[in-house]
């Protein structure tokens, strides 16, 4: 250490001392003192010099002499390289150039299924009917505090109403009086309700009481207990190791909702309202967060440390607080949520591991130790560089363009190919790519899948009412989780399942059949018989759904005009047949056909 300066040059100057005074840096230093000879002494926090002792001969000073002045200086300690502060060394992360071990889970024990369910089945799962009751009540209470008397509606006038929307989301109309036109009358729609009385609904739809909500500062109440509702049943399924957290834009351009509707340039719907979401690799979504600012967490306790977080490090976090098994669970994020202070305080506090893109100013240090981008622009497509602090390991990998990743659950080796198109060559090439960069791949697209398979069969919801839409997305988002989970059990039972567009009409179809009684039952009476009719070629009923076949309601026997085979007998020629499923059924005396095509 320089000991110039030890002395300040001027009143009031400040001088600067080691923190351990053992160290010294004086020997190498004498050469630079203007006089070595003086010697200052320390009196308390300040240096007092001493003047020159007088010497004898002829240039020495004489006693009237003026003395040098004494300069107090004040002491200012400062670390050598070697002895930092607390603050700094947490800052201060050791890279090294080491790579870390993938963890290996074991295999999730599969559930054990007998036979692939109905889809009504699957969707009452995520849709119950506490949700129907619910929006049934609110929206008579909705009504009657506009109107001043409620639209009276039932729980199974409020099925019909879903039935329609799920109708809607698979056959689109310009818009929804186009349905019930003559000119374009769909049969499917337009039998189930009036379009006086489908407005009605549309127009009274609630689903939380406006006078309970007045005192809140939850932003999304108006929509907020069918939410609540769903994310239960979502946290139910079973869910895999594999997890990602991703954002979801529910679309929505109007300006009633305020600043509740936000703007994201890369996402398809571009204006409409945040989630985020966290959903298996399979795309099943399990649970969700809807954004509102700094309100978003209400609901949430939060430690100290939590609440300084940066907004996507919150979202991880309480995330996966409802994961069931978080030992052996992976989450996989983007740049947004990254960073290594989440890394690091996942696996601390419960035990997940992470993995995703990062941002430089989110890597602790380890942008220094890895190589630039033109660097590795120079190497060529495919190169790569690492390092390692603390047993989470950075990557930067150069394909396009250069992507960094964070992870403590998957390293570099081993090291595979992928194959990318090359301008140069005219075709395909293989190029290196490390073990984190295909995990990355493979598993982060969960909730892009989830939202693929909303936006294909879209439930229309525009509306002045900025929540209309919202409803909109957990109709959707039931079909889609419930789609999931047949295909899955189709899967495990070799099966092959139903496309999602047959999926999600059956579903309509045997909603709007469940539980509904049929307009004539019994004989007809012999007073009054059949008008004659030419003879007509019969269309060919549509076998019912199994739903609507198995649900031992409605299932009388109705004599018509028309004789038809059995529907079991190869052989049996009958007059009646069934008033709610339309099949033909032999009737004799034991009623033997009639009751077993009703039973499973």
């Amino acid at each position: 250490m320089d000991t110039k300066f030890f002395y300040g040059r001027g009143k009031g100057s400040k001088a600067v001392v080691p923190l351990d005074p053992e160290e010294s840096d004086i020997e190498d230093s004498d050469e630079d003192l203007d006089d070595p000879d003086y010697v200052p002494r320390h009196t308390g926090d300040t240096v007092e010099e001493l003047p020159i002792p007088e010497l004898s001969g002829p240039d020495t000073h004489s006693d009237s002499a003026p003395r040098r002045k004494v300069a107090k200086n004040q002491l200012v300690q400062v670390a050598d390289q070697d002895s930092v502060t607390p603050k700094s060394a947490e800052k201060r992360k050791l890279w090294r150039k080491v790579d870390i071990t993938s963890v290996k889970f074991p295999e999730p024990i599969p559930p054990e299924i007998i036979k692939v369910q109905t889809p009504l089945f699957y969707f009452s799962m995520l849709f119950t009917d506490e949700m129907v009751h619910h929006i049934c009540e609110q929206t008579n209470l909705y009504s009657a505090q506009q109107l001043g008397f409620p639209i009276k509606t039932n729980p199974k006038e409020i099925q019909e109403f879903l039935v329609i929307l799920l109708y809607t989301g698979v056959f689109p109309f310009p818009s929804l009086e186009d349905y019930w036109k003559p000119e374009s009358r769909f049969a499917l729609v337009a039998d189930i309700m009036p379009l006086r009385r489908f407005r009605a609904l549309r127009r009274f739809i609630h689903f939380a009481d406006n006078a309970d909500c007045g005192n809140t500062i939850d932003r999304f109440y108006k929509i907020r207990p069918i939410f609540d509702m769903l994310r239960r049943q979502c946290l139910l399924l079973p869910a895999d190791q594999k997890q990602s957290i991703d954002e979801v834009m529910v679309a929505y351009k109007g300006t009633r909702a305020g600043n509740l509707r936000q703007y994201i340039s890369s996402k398809p719907d571009k204006w409409g309202f945040k989630l985020f979401c966290r959903a298996s690799s399979t795309g099943i979504v399990h649970d969700f967060i809807l954004y509102q600012g700094k309100t978003s967490f209400f609901n949430v306790p939060q430690s100290e440390a939590e609440q300084s977080m940066l907004m996507g490090e919150k979202v991880v976090t309480t995330l996966c607080r409802t994961v069931e098994e978080p030992e052996s669970t992976v989450v996989f994020c983007d740049n947004f949520f990254t960073s290594f202070n989440l890394v690091q305080l996942l696996e601390a506090t419960t035990g997940i591991k992470c993995l995703g893109t990062v941002r430089n100013n989110r890597m602790s240090g380890a942008e220094n130790h890895l190589k630039s981008d033109k660097q590795l622009s120079k190497e060529g497509r495919g190169a790569f560089d690492y390092c390692c602090s603390g047993g989470i390991v950075a990557v930067k990998w150069r394909d396009n363009k250069c992507v960094t990743l964070l992870s403590n659950a998957c390293g570099v080796e081993p090291v595979g190919e992928v194959t990318r198109y090359s301008k140069e060559a005219g075709r395909k090439i293989p190029v290196s790519c490390p073990a984190i960069i295909k995990a990355y791949n493979e598993h982060m697209g969960g909730i892009d899948l989830s939202d693929m398979l909303v936006h294909l069969y879209k439930t229309p919801m525009k509306s002045r009412r900025w929540y209309l839409p919202l409803f909109g997305y957990i109709l959707d988002v039931s079909v889609s989780n419930a789609w999931l989970l047949y295909k899955r059990d189709c899967r495990m039972l070799q099966e092959k399942p139903m496309p999602l567009k047959r999926f999600r009409t059956t579903v309509a179809r045997t909603l709007e059949g469940i539980h509904k009684t049929p307009a004539r039952v019994g004989r007809p009476l012999s007073s009054s018989p059949p008008p004659e009719r030419p003879p007509q070629k019969r269309k060919r009923d549509a076998a019912p759904v199994d739903g609507v076949r198995y649900d031992s309601f409605g299932h009388w026997p109705a004599c018509g005009p028309q004789r038809g085979r059995c529907k079991l007998c190869p052989k049996g020629v009958s007059r009646w047949k069934c008033a709610k499923c339309g099949v033909f059924l032999c009737l004799n005396s034991t009623q033997q056909c009639f009751v077993t095509y009703h039973l499973k």
